[in-house]
């Protein structure tokens, strides 16, 4: 009896002592190695690829942002393009993909809606936009609804806009999006793409120089 106590006592205090040193490895040695890992080698990205302007903060070149006035350049639309959309304002916590398939009737107005609101804003005096102009991201949300980027299709249609109502000349404008194009990952993973939140920096600090 004393045996079967003692073998019990001796099992649960090795159980209790592989817990705790487990605990400490993985709980508290672990976490701290590759977060002081990361801050040291990864600092802008462990920290969620943070953007800044004037000092501050002001968003993630991860995660797309909504709001911006007609002056600067648009992003792709929320997720659902419509006033119930799923997200009209970018938030985080109900991003998602609409769930409708390519021939829904209420999708497919949408997007005839979204184009026509492409058109009409971004034709100027001088640069008439035409229904087949606009690229696809104009008039469609990624599968998050929260795509940072846009096709450097998208950022040249916009163009003309942006330079008219910043007066700025077209060329000027023109070189900051080619600036502002990433090209494909390693060269062949992905498409060209713009970040929207960087372009709208640049171009808001043009607009201070001039």
């Amino acid at each position: 009896m004393n045996n079967s106590v003692t073998n019990t006592a001796r099992l649960l205090g090795a159980g209790l002592r592989a817990l705790l040193a487990l605990t400490l490895v993985t709980g508290v040695i672990y976490p701290l190695v590759v977060t002081g890992i990361a801050q040291g080698l990864f600092h802008n990205k462990a920290n969620g690829s943070e953007v800044k302007a004037d000092g501050k903060v002001v968003g993630s070149s991860l995660i797309g942002q909504q709001g911006y006035s007609l002056d600067y350049f648009q992003p792709r639309p929320a997720n659902g393009l419509g006033e119930n959309s799923v997200n009209t304002q970018y938030k985080l916590i109900l991003s998602g993909a609409t769930n409708r398939s390519g021939d829904n009737a209420e999708l497919i107005k949408w997007v005839k809606e979204a184009k026509a609101k492409v058109v009409k804003e971004n034709s100027t005096a001088d640069y008439k936009v035409e229904p087949s102009d606009v690229p696809a991201d104009a008039v469609t949300s990624s599968g998050s609804g929260l795509d940072p980027d846009i096709s450097p299709s998208y950022a040249e249609l916009q163009v003309h806009r942006v330079a008219e109502r910043n007066d700025l000349p077209v060329a000027q404008v023109r070189k900051l999006v080619d600036e502002h194009t990433e090209g494909r990952t390693l060269g062949f993973i992905g498409e060209p793409r713009v970040n929207v939140l960087e372009l709208n920096i640049a171009l808001k600090e043009l607009t201070k120089d001039n």
